[in-house]
């Protein structure tokens, strides 16, 4: 079976300089050189990019449900050309009930080399995103990642970094960044609404499971599926069909803590101001796999992942100030006292939030999240939820686990991404990879 070349890092070869040249012809642009109004794609030439009258070529890298989903939400500027998953079959199925004719791929490669592809959505699972991101970037595409964006942090800022040099526009899929009741909130508490911050309690997410201690016996790899690009950088196994409920097991994931927690959290992050830092201290406040776990900021504010059995906020979490309590969810917000919640209410345009948010799938919506996304890749300006923001607020989550696994108070440093002067916190920052899937240097 044919295996994925390891990342190659220059970013001197002719395709670097094709895209350094595509993006100083869009700032030449943006600063008063007269076009007409419309700017097909043959006028702009390939490479070049989507001119503002264009539709944005979309390639679809993985296609489970949660992809599916976003592709069935696609807003119309954006254009679906091909579709790529290590699973065939299940891309397949998709382009059946579509009634599409498009291009299919198992390895996500050969679709990246398409000139008429712009951009990309990756929907692959958590432990396969980070090194088809990249992939994604080396080859000149803009991102649209799901969440959790990475399995563990160290891959994290390989892909920030990897971003920057390539100046790719790059969405994470925390869509709550784009709905208008979680942004007036968490400004709201940015800004001091609530006095001085006692408190912010969160859902005590669970973690992920270790894989069983007794191997698991070998299965028939079901056809059409490559199952080493699959495993992607998790070490080689035989096939079981268990491993395909990969968000449970530990190698693959950070069980809920990551995937709805990477709701919650961003929630907690952008409410404090916390885009590009997080926490400095981290402790367990009761022991176990799924422990209760507390963590400092810097300005002495306390997250506390401490609501149990679903009681709280899945995609948000609870504020307390000295003025009062303000809990926030996804697209919705209650208070104590209730006054706070209803002026803030004040803000909304309602009519417009009916409009965006009436259909059955509303809670799930990213419409307007991937609008934002393409309305970047014209402007070549940074998302709402740039890739910065999903790094670091995974990471909180990631710290999360990390401490329950350590079982013990422990010191972290934002900056250096490190735990200072503890060898056994940081082995968990980073994990072993297959030589295949090495991050680039």
């Amino acid at each position: 079976m044919t295996r994925p070349q390891p990342h190659p890092c220059s970013t001197t070869s002719a395709a670097a300089s094709q895209r350094l040249s595509r993006r100083a012809m869009l700032r030449t642009t943006a600063v008063g050189l007269s076009l007409p109004l419309f700017i097909p794609r043959s006028a702009l030439g390939r490479p070049g990019r989507p001119g503002a009258n264009d539709r944005i070529g979309i390639g679809a890298i993985g296609v489970g449900g949660r992809a599916q989903l976003l592709l069935n939400q696609l807003p119309e500027d954006g254009q679906i050309i091909a579709l790529a998953d290590c699973n065939l079959p299940r891309a397949e199925q998709f382009k059946r009930d579509k009634e599409a004719d498009w291009p299919l791929y198992q390895d996500h490669r050969e679709l990246l080399e398409r000139k008429d592809i712009d951009a990309v959505i990756v929907g692959t699972g958590d432990f396969q995103r980070v090194s088809t991101c990249i992939d994604a970037c080396q080859a000149g595409k803009d991102i649209y990642a799901e969440k959790p964006l990475t399995l563990y942090i160290h891959e994290g800022r390989v892909l920030v970094n990897m971003v920057r040099r390539q100046e790719c526009v790059f969405q994470v899929g925390s869509q709550q960044r784009s709905m208008e009741m979680n942004r007036i909130a968490c400004e709201f508490i940015r800004g001091g609404g609530l006095g001085k911050l006692r408190e912010v309690r969160a859902l005590n997410y669970p973690g992920p499971e270790d894989a069983p201690a007794t191997a698991l016996p070998e299965e028939p790899i079901p056809t059409g599926l490559d199952w080493s690009r699959w495993l992607n950088q998790a070490a080689l196994r035989p096939f079981h069909g268990q491993w395909m409920s990969w968000m449970r097991w530990r190698e693959f994931a950070g069980g809920e803590m990551t995937n709805w927690g990477a709701h919650g959290i961003d929630q907690v992050q952008w409410a404090l101001g916390m885009d590009e830092t997080g926490p400095v201290e981290l402790w367990p406040i009761t022991p176990g796999k799924n422990g209760q776990v507390g963590m400092k900021y810097a300005s002495g504010v306390e997250l506390h992942f401490v609501l149990e059995g679903g009681r709280g906020p899945a995609g948000g979490a609870i504020f307390i100030g000295e003025k009062g309590k303000l809990e926030v969810n996804r697209n919705k917000f209650t208070s104590n006292p209730k006054d706070i919640a209803e002026t803030l209410l004040k803000q909304v345009d309602v009519a417009e939030e009916e409009r965006k948010w009436s259909d059955e799938l509303a809670l799930w919506q990213a419409r307007w999240h991937m609008q934002n996304w393409i309305d970047c890749i014209r402007t070549r300006t940074k998302p709402v939820a740039d890739v910065e923001i999903g790094h670091r607020s995974i990471s909180v989550c990631h710290l999360a686990n990390i401490v329950r696994q350590v079982g013990r108070r422990v010191r972290w440093d934002p900056q250096t991404e490190s735990f200072p002067d503890d060898a056994e916190a940081n082995t968990y920052v980073r994990r072993p990879r297959r030589p295949e899937y090495a991050l680039p240097a």
